[in-house]
């Protein structure tokens, strides 16, 4: 049976982490490109977590940042964009036991099949006209820019995701 001290620690840690990551995401309405930012600076906790706690608790970690994010989020793309995006450093573990270029098949196939599901729950479930008319305002070019942005922007994070998990593992040993 693992030590009192030791759950009591996890326990906190965890709360104190989500914690931070919903008032991250209070701040993504706020920002202008926060709506975007916020969600995957809302999930570097999970970098902390992931080698602290066993990946159950991390689960369940994600689980209440995006559930208590999507109550108290003004900005409901910017919380769906975590429930759908969060979970991404869970899995990044996992997909980088792949070779080279099916590793970035897969990682751009994931992201882009979550985007497509976010939106497709934004604009077709939640009906948010918003997003709707902004769809039809820009106009279909510049919407396929902005998702080869989105995959860029992407890759860059899963660059920091790896560069910081490596960061903190150097630190931790310390």
């Amino acid at each position: 049976m693992p030590d009192l001290r030791v759950k009591t620690k996890q326990i906190a840690l965890g709360g104190v982490l989500a914690a931070l990551a919903v008032v991250i995401l209070l701040l993504g309405g706020v920002i202008p490109i926060g709506t975007y930012l916020a969600p995957m600076a809302a999930s570097l906790p999970l970098i902390v977590l992931l080698a602290e706690l066993p990946k159950s608790l991390c689960l369940g970690w994600y689980a209440a940042a995006a559930l208590l994010g999507t109550l108290l989020c003004q900005d409901k793309e910017t919380a769906f964009v975590f429930v759908f995006l969060g979970w991404y450093p869970l899995a990044r573990p996992g997909l980088d036991r792949l070779p080279r270029l099916p590793r970035m098949i897969c990682k751009l196939l994931l992201f882009n099949a979550a985007v497509a599901a976010l939106y497709a729950l934004l604009i077709l479930v939640l009906q948010l006209e918003a997003l709707v008319q902004e769809a039809r305002e820009m106009g279909l070019p510049l919407l396929l820019v902005l998702l080869a942005l989105g995959n860029l922007t992407f890759l860059l994070y899963d660059l920091l995701l790896k560069r910081l998990t490596l960061l903190y593992r150097i630190k931790r040993k310390k």
